[in-house]
């Protein structure tokens, strides 16, 4: 059974080397790349990745179907540039795929830092994802961001752990709370629900109550706090830009707006 390795990318050259480092074992790396201007590709090209570079962003979910469409292998390992797998977690995939059965796909346990440190509470750990599967039994949705895939078969359960750097600094989280509060907004009024100041705020301070409290929070430190922090600033903010998208679309329906 062979195996290909999917990424998408825009200016990772920070860390997709290291992505690609953890799996160079693997049978095909495949890189969709949208418009970076760093050194992303000249890297992806030095670990003897399949580069294609496409012109538009049509989303999260489409891109990685497009990556997943230039896979070749029998088997296809999604990750994301900032992601690497760990050493027994390579050793788990490679005896998984090479044993045949009824198991379409599997969950891999899923450890991801937050301004520096690892998370094991905050809802952040486990955080089980579905990212090895057999070619032709899974896809990604299409929704722009928060995408999932979707794998027709049984799933079952790996051994070892995908590191995942999901935020390296503040700078790197607002601009991320900032691009994915507006892509949710706009995913938010297309399933027809509308925001408003009081779902901002309920919304919002449920959101740290439910990190912070519930899910433990306080047991990360620092770092917890400024998580549940700005989970809660997440939510406030998609809120009242769907609320302000929508008003926008009422003035002007023709003007496709943004809330960005």
């Amino acid at each position: 059974m062979s195996l290909s390795v999917s990424v998408i990318t825009k200016n990772e050259e920070a860390a997709i080397g290291r992505c690609l480092a953890s799996v160079r074992w693997a049978d095909e790396l495949v890189v969709v790349d949208c418009g970076s201007t760093d050194r992303t590709l000249e890297i992806c090209r030095e670990h003897g990745a399949k580069v294609l570079v496409t012109a538009d962003w049509p989303g999260f979910g489409p891109q990685k179907n497009r990556a997943l469409a230039n896979a070749t292998g029998s088997w296809v390992l999604s990750l994301d540039a900032d992601e690497w797998v760990s050493a027994e977690l390579a050793r788990s995939i490679r005896d998984a795929i090479a044993r045949p059965g009824d198991v379409a796909g599997y969950e891999l346990q899923r450890l991801s830092s937050f301004c520096g440190r690892f998370m094991r509470h905050s809802g952040w750990w486990p955080d089980p994802v579905v990212r090895l599967f057999q070619r032709g039994k899974a896809r990604f949705s299409d929704d722009v961001v928060h995408e999932r895939l979707l794998v027709e078969g049984a799933v079952g359960r790996l051994e070892g752990v995908l590191y995942h750097e999901t935020l390296r600094d503040l700078d790197e989280l607002l601009d991320k709370v900032n691009r994915y509060t507006s892509a949710g907004a706009q995913m938010q009024l297309e399933r027809g629900e509308h925001g408003s100041v009081s779902k901002a705020v309920l919304r919002g301070l449920w959101a740290f109550l439910r990190a912070y409290v519930l899910r433990a929070g306080f047991l990360d430190g620092r770092e917890g706090l400024m998580l549940a922090v700005s989970s809660a600033e997440t939510t406030y903010y998609r809120q009242l830009k769907a609320m302000m998208l929508l008003e926008a679309r009422a003035r002007n329906p023709s003007d496709p707006a943004r809330c960005d």
